[in-house]
């Protein structure tokens, strides 16, 4: 088989620098490699992502999967230790993995429906809140990075990030934020994180109604996994005419579901923003991003 990588793919991630250009070039030999290695067949369109590339196959067996490739990096490896630790509880399931090329051979979900194209927010945050519940319930395995190394870069950033900000109430913000974090990093958690649990990563099943996919996995307190959630299909919130009250409903069910103190994930949800904030400052942005500001002021007025 002579594997086509996506032109949009390439095109976009070639532009990551020379190591995603290396990598995109032997793609094709890497896939052919793969698929004779676990004796799979192509089954249908690539797919993909901004980091990787999906490919319907069938196993030897008959069964159906999708083989996942993505350049080898301390991300890859996570994804592969995290996944054999869920073992599909909550989660796709991981048939194969060789954090060594990048390559993961995962059971077959319904790439076309997503969590945030059921109608009702209600019931789809019901389900993510579920979902959520089952994976913060996994003791992490050793191997992987922990909140309390990530919260500490997180702290020396911040103040230089604060000053890039043209808006007072942002700096301020930025420093309530880091505040937060400085209070809780001496009690970081000890919990298997998804760290990017929202509507879009979860998708149809068989196996199950929904599963999760596409894991960051991240050792630390469940109160930092909340905020991809609360994000999700904001228009929604914004669309009952009160925020605040859309917001603390998200809040509470998720940090009930998520089996942790109210005030700790307030904390955590503010170094969830903060983090998120240094990275739109690296990218080059000079004001927050509205609507997690919209989530810490109301979170921060109820705290």
């Amino acid at each position: 088989m002579i594997f086509d990588v996506p032109h949009a793919f390439a095109a976009s991630y070639a532009a990551q620098g020379p190591s995603a250009r290396r990598w995109l070039r032997g793609l094709p030999g890497l896939t052919a490699d793969v698929l004779d290695r676990w004796a799979l067949r192509p089954d249908g369109p690539t797919a993909h992502g901004m980091a990787s590339v999906v490919l319907p196959v069938v196993r030897a067996d008959g069964t159906q999967a999708a083989l996942k490739l993505q350049e080898p990096r301390e991300e890859t490896t996570a994804a592969v230790t995290g996944l054999r630790a869920w073992d599909g509880d909550g989660i796709v399931r991981l048939l194969a993995g060789d954090p060594g090329s990048g390559a993961m051979l995962l059971e077959r979900l319904d790439a076309h429906r997503a969590l945030s194209g059921v109608a009702d927010d209600g019931e789809a945050l019901q389900i993510l809140a579920g979902l959520l519940s089952r994976l913060v319930a996994v003791p992490a395995p050793p191997g992987l990075r922990h909140l309390a190394d990530v919260a500490a870069v997180m702290l020396d950033e911040a103040p230089r990030a604060a000053r890039t900000l043209r808006d007072p109430a942002g700096k301020r913000l930025l420093d309530t934020c880091a505040s937060a974090v400085a209070e809780l990093i001496g009690e970081p958690g000890d919990r298997l994180l998804h760290w990017d649990l929202h509507y879009d990563n979860v998708l149809a099943a068989e196996r199950e109604p929904w599963l999760a996919i596409d894991p960051e996995p991240l050792v630390g307190d469940p109160g930092f996994d909340l905020l991809p959630a609360l994000t999700s299909r904001w228009d929604a919130v914004e669309a009952t005419g009160d925020v605040d009250r859309a917001v603390l409903r998200r809040f509470d069910l998720l940090t009930e579901a998520a089996g942790v103190d109210r005030q700790r994930a307030v904390g955590w949800t503010l170094g969830r923003i903060l983090q998120n904030a240094l990275w739109d400052v690296e990218d080059g942005k000079e004001v927050l991003e509205p609507t997690q500001v919209a989530i810490a002021d109301v979170l921060l007025r109820r705290r």
